[in-house]
């Protein structure tokens, strides 16, 4: 396939063309006018007829002069195109005069947003999730966006969903206590790794990415409430684990505390027994009654 390249087209001050274009048409109305005139006396004169079709000649130039003025916005391209051969564009906002043979498609580089629906995908896992995201883009190149693809709004859209598909199949959801990246947990890494998709994808339209980001994350409604619990039971695990470690690292440093004070003498079997009662009281899920022990009274 011939790639475009998108180049300056020919094209001269507007304001200058359209005034020698009403000067020209004025003359050839003045000159008809005067031919018809003379035309309508009992004799025609030979330069009448002349005057008549010079008038209608300049007349004619005029209108095609007129015909290759283009008035171009800001952020705005104009293609144009000579009898199927591309000449070039007009992108700089003004009014211009160009060929007038040639066709002008008007192409749009104002950034443009779009939004994709939500696709129902399986992950890397496996799991059917639901995903959507917004990409922010915009033509750079409009020789290639409208020479290159058949339509380049709707390439955009196209290849915009097969990249989120291809995103969301390469990454799990959720990976909580591994290494692996994912969806929930890296939204940056993947927001970048779907622009950058994207734009080779949509290099090939003249179309720029400046960024992707997913607007909408979740589990497939059928799954939804078990990876819900599943979740919540990783939760629960994961403040278990906090609560022992931070439970044990309490207890060592008593024990270390009341041995170098020497407060106490305690034997391996009541060592034993106060690890156990203060594992018991920080890590209980309710609050623990104390029992004081007083000592105890002999009696003779």
């Amino acid at each position: 396939m011939v790639k475009v390249q998108e180049r300056e087209a020919f094209k001269v001050n507007g304001f200058g063309m359209l005034l020698i274009s009403l000067l020209v048409l004025a003359v050839g109305i003045w000159i008809f006018v005067r031919g018809v005139m003379a035309a309508s006396g009992p004799v025609v004169p030979a330069t009448a007829v002349a005057e008549i079709v010079g008038g209608v000649v300049l007349a004619l130039v005029a209108i095609l002069l007129m015909a290759g003025l283009i008035a171009v916005q800001p952020n705005e391209a104009r293609v144009l195109v000579f009898f199927g051969k591309y000449t070039g564009s007009v992108r700089q906002d003004g009014f211009w005069w160009t060929n007038p043979f040639t066709s002008k498609r008007r192409v749009s580089l104002r950034v443009r947003n779009f939004n994709s629906e939500r696709l129902k995908v399986n992950d890397a896992d496996g799991n059917p999730i639901e995903i959507a995201a917004v990409v922010v883009w915009r033509v750079v190149d409009s020789a290639r966006a409208v020479f290159d693809v058949d339509d380049y709004q709707g390439f955009v859209a196209i290849q915009s969903e097969t990249a989120i598909r291809s995103l969301a199949t390469r990454y799990p959801y959720d990976a909580p206590g591994t290494d692996r990246p994912s969806l929930r947990e890296n939204p940056n890494d993947v927001a970048e790794v779907l622009r950058s998709e994207l734009q080779q994808r949509l290099e090939i339209a003249g179309v720029e990415v400046t960024e992707a980001r997913l607007t909408h994350l979740a589990y497939a409604p059928e799954i939804a409430q078990a990876m819900l619990r599943r979740q919540q039971a990783q939760a629960v695990v994961a403040a278990r684990q906090l609560i022992v470690e931070a439970a044990v690292g309490m207890v060592e440093d008593a024990l270390v505390s009341l041995a170098k004070r020497h407060v106490v003498d305690l034997t391996e079997e009541r060592k034993a027994q106060m690890v156990n009662n203060l594992m018991v009281t920080l890590t209980s899920e309710q609050a623990s009654t104390p029992v004081i022990n007083a000592g105890t009274t002999r009696v003779d």
